[in-house]
């Protein structure tokens, strides 16, 4: 018998909802429109939404066009790597104090062609569908909140590893989309082509504000990245690998039942996960030597949590950033306002599971010193 299937009449919560209806014909077309029966009505919904981000998006173009085109991107922005479940939500809010930053918020990503136009009237029409705190864990979320830029070149470009959790028949196809290693050039260009397109929107929106961006598959990007911005600077947070796998798979079993397409095949989710986390972390070992000194910095979610404010002030000295005496009144009372929150509790995993982790993550838990 299959398993049933979650939140299968579900329509908010999902990224799809902004993209424009070519992007969407395309989408269906290279998935061979393999929509499972019991989503169908989700499919639908994403058509008719689809049809009228067309009819904005080409609004957006015809006034704002030329000024994205001509907008200029700070050459430093600031991204925020790490793993998924890591801590990076957490690291974003608090640098998202800065004012000096221009951060990219839920309206925006979900709606990448069209957020000039119709953010000021519709992040108020639609804050229904966004709940007041996020499925896998009980962090704040709104239209407004910090969120990660990989929504918006998915939707833009379709080369993504999150198309693959819509469709995950084609996982396999999308999952290269991660590293971009094993990817035709031409698709590695088109993301690219797709952040900076974003990047340009935000700084036509936010001005000359260098931009902060967070996003896990970043992580295994820095390389593409660095070709788009080679004086950008980097934060990483790590966390227990054991922590990160147990609240991978809550992830898994909240947040994604609001996007499939296709019915699931979740037999051997714990493997894909691990072999996902090596993917990432390979590529960002791989990587950091080619970041120039002061432009890279590494911390623990460990150390964040029990002490932010001494942990943003290390960054700030690692990255030879300024400004953070003026920023410290905010982050003590932001920090303060979060002495309630609740976090995620896991039952212990059993060994043979433990195992799996440890031969996976084996590299994680020598840099980092984590107890195997």
């Amino acid at each position: 018998m299959r398993a049933a299937l979650r939140h299968r009449w579900s329509l908010s919560h999902n990224y799809l909802a902004g993209i424009t209806a070519g992007a969407w014909w395309r989408l269906l077309r290279e998935n061979d429109f393999a929509i499972s029966p019991a989503y169908w009505h989700r499919a639908a919904f994403i058509s008719i939404t689809s049809l009228f981000n067309a009819w904005y998006a080409r609004r957006e173009r015809r006034q704002f066009g030329a000024l994205v085109a001509a907008a200029r991107v700070h050459p430093e922005p600031l991204f925020i790597l790490g793993h998924w479940r890591s801590g990076t939500t957490h690291l974003h809010n608090l640098l998202a104090l800065d004012e000096r930053f221009a951060f990219a918020n839920t309206y925006q990503v979900v709606n990448p062609a069209t957020f000039l136009t119709t953010e000021g009237v519709n992040a108020k029409r639609f804050a229904w569908m966004v709940p007041a705190k996020r499925l896998m864990d009980n962090m704040a979320l709104s239209f407004q909140s910090p969120q990660e830029e990989e929504f918006a070149p998915a939707l833009l470009s379709l080369r993504s590893l999150y198309v693959g959790m819509s469709f995950p028949r084609r996982m396999a196809h999308y999952e290269r989309f991660l590293t971009f290693d094993q990817a035709p050039a031409a698709d590695a260009q088109a993301w690219k082509a797709a952040h900076l397109e974003f990047a340009q929107k935000l700084s036509c929106k936010y001005g000359s504000r260098p931009l902060l961006l967070k996003s896990p598959p970043n992580t295994a990007r820095v390389r593409l990245l660095r070709e788009l911005f080679p004086r950008a600077r980097f934060v990483h947070i790590h966390r227990d690998p054991y922590t990160v796998y147990q609240s991978q798979l809550k992830f898994y079993d909240t947040v994604l039942w609001h996007t499939y397409l296709q019915r699931p095949d979740r037999s051997r989710l714990g493997d894909e996960i691990l072999a996902r986390y090596r993917t990432v972390f390979d590529a960002l070992f791989r990587d950091i030597p080619s970041i120039p000194e002061g432009h890279f910095c590494e911390v623990s979610f460990a150390e964040l949590e029990r002490d932010p404010i001494a942990t943003l002030e290390r960054i700030y000295g690692g990255l030879k950033m300024e400004g953070f005496a003026g920023l410290r009144p905010k982050l003590e009372a932001y920090v303060g306002s979060l002495r309630n929150y609740e976090k995620n509790t896991f039952v212990p995993l059993d060994e043979p599971t433990r195992a799996k982790v440890r031969e996976a993550a084996g590299p994680c838990f020598d840099r980092w010193g984590y107890p195997r």
